[in-house]
């Protein structure tokens, strides 16, 4: 029997972030296609196409190609056990991908050649690099004309601030591609072994190389392992050109599972004997026809054993997980044990909320809380029927548990209002109250509005205004929701004694 100690060594977790369009979930399909979990890689692109990709199981993604939840897809590749999560590439969603990166030991960044940095993907290598986790990037669409490889790693270093050693090389691209150069192992992989070399985009790419090796940065593990520096590779992912080489060497250096720090600053090890982990995403309907709600966990330390009990830190609850399962997209099998690195998916009948804690024995173990936004836009929503007020009321509770959006109630009244970072939030949201508890809602927009949370102790009816809202949010704490700045430094300036917070 393998010891658990042992055993997470061989568990690779990890994040594929990018703007949106860049490829990441189709990188993602062609991994999971040489871990041999697919035959064919499915492609959100082919609009008459019934192949899907495998990490977009949502309706409401099949039917518009982009990918609005986290997946956790998992496979054995070269003795590891690899769990990937494929993360939203949509910014209204990047909580969902904030709070995912949380729950991984390292980062592979997928950047279209032909466009370079974008926003979204700024703003992830941030989140990713305050962690310090270690980044692999992934030039990819080198099968279309794309920008000078020198220009992109130079963007890259520049932009965001980290030294890049790039692994392979590109030999021209689009219609002059004859293939990447492997640096490490001193070797030409070619596009199409059927087609002659061009031979004069193939030797001033040689110069090119050997610029590179002079004037580039060496290649260091300690700084990779620091987020420091990045190893780049170039490829097409749509074409399958690429990936192998880049997946060997990705699991070569990639770092096995780390330690997490909890609110006490302590820093739980993997091979501690305690179990401990903690709840990133939950989701709700994964599968339909049951209506179940999985929460989805990291964990941290020590082994999971089927019908063990735990404890969940925010309450002091006691549970028994007996029911646990891993994940291919939306297919799931039930499992016996699970180590350090490993993400298990609880069943849960509404004990679990994102950010929380579980552990085994008598220790205490409470982990760092995950990141929150606070919601910039707001709408009022109102149940088209009501004659279905139970089905209403189910479908709001259990969808914004996921946390990507949030509930308030007016002060007084039993209204509900709804807020969220992007607009597409509300479309999925409605889309999903329709198609997953059969009701239909309406939305009345009530804007931009600024989010401030204060004590209940220094509350005062009259701070209800036109310009400063008086509403609570779903654990009952008040919040006003001001119409602008102005609106905010009236506030600030009448009650100065009042504290203000960004969020609860």
């Amino acid at each position: 029997m393998t010891n658990f100690k042992d055993e997470y060594k061989n568990r690779i977790t990890f994040a594929i972030i990018s703007h949106p369009d860049a490829g990441k979930t189709t990188l993602t399909e062609q991994l999971l296609l040489h871990g041999g979990v697919i035959r064919q890689a499915g492609t959100v692109k082919g609009r008459g196409s019934n192949k899907m990709a495998s990490s977009d199981w949502m309706a409401i993604e099949q039917q518009r190609g982009i990918s609005v939840t986290s997946s956790v897809l998992q496979f054995d590749y070269a003795g590891k056990r690899i769990n990937i999560l494929d993360t939203p590439g949509h910014e209204d969603f990047s909580e969902d991908t904030y709070r995912t990166l949380m729950a991984v030991d390292s980062a592979v960044m997928v950047i279209d050649s032909a466009k370079g940095i974008e926003p979204q993907t700024k703003k992830l290598f941030e989140i990713v690099s305050k962690r310090h986790i270690p980044v692999f990037t992934f030039f990819n669409k080198l099968d279309r004309d794309g920008r000078d490889a020198f220009d992109l790693v130079d963007e890259l270093e520049k932009t965001l601030g980290i030294q890049a050693c790039p692994m392979n090389w590109p030999i021209g691209s689009g219609q002059v591609l004859q293939g990447i150069y492997d640096l490490q192992h001193d070797k030409l992989i070619r596009y199409n072994s059927t087609k002659t070399i061009d031979q004069s985009v193939y030797d001033e790419s040689m110069e090119e190389i050997v610029l590179q090796k002079d004037a580039g940065n060496q290649f260091d593990e300690s700084k990779i392992l620091h987020g420091q520096q990045t190893p780049v590779f170039f490829g097409s992912a749509l074409a399958n050109f690429g990936v192998e080489e880049f997946l060997s060497e990705y699991l070569k250096y990639a770092p096995a599972p780390s330690y997490k720090r909890t609110v006490d600053h302590l820093e739980i090890q993997p091979d501690n004997e305690q179990f401990t982990a903690f709840v990133f995403k939950i989701q709700a309907n994964m599968n339909p026809n049951h209506r179940d709600r999985i929460a989805f966990v990291r964990i941290v330390s020590g082994e999971f054993h089927k019908g063990m009990e735990v404890t969940l830190a925010r309450n002091a609850k006691k549970l028994k997980l007996s029911n646990v399962t891993q994940f291919m997209a939306d297919e799931r099998e039930n499992i016996e044990t699970a180590v350090p690195g490993d993400i298990i998916g609880l069943y849960d009948t509404g004990n679990f909320q994102i950010g929380d804690s579980i552990y085994e024995g008598k220790q205490t173990v409470e982990f760092e809380p995950l990141p929150t936004f606070t919601p910039e836009l707001f709408n009022r929503v109102i149940a088209k029927d009501v004659m279905k007020q139970k089905s209403y009321h189910k479908g709001i509770n259990q969808l914004v548990q996921e946390g990507t959006i949030q509930l308030f109630e007016s002060w007084h009244g039993q209204e509900y209002i709804l807020g969220a970072v992007g607009q597409l939030q509300f479309e999925v949201f409605q889309f999903r109250m329709a198609n997953e508890y059969n009701s239909q809602i309406i939305f009345e927009t009530l804007g931009k509005k600024i989010a401030r949370w204060i004590r209940l102790d220094e509350l005062d009816e009259r701070m209800n205004t036109s310009r400063s809202m008086l509403a609570k949010d779903r654990l009952g704490n008040p919040v006003i929701l001001f119409e602008n700045r102005f609106a905010l430094t009236w506030f600030a300036d009448k009650y100065p004694n009042v504290k203000l917070e960004s969020k609860m």
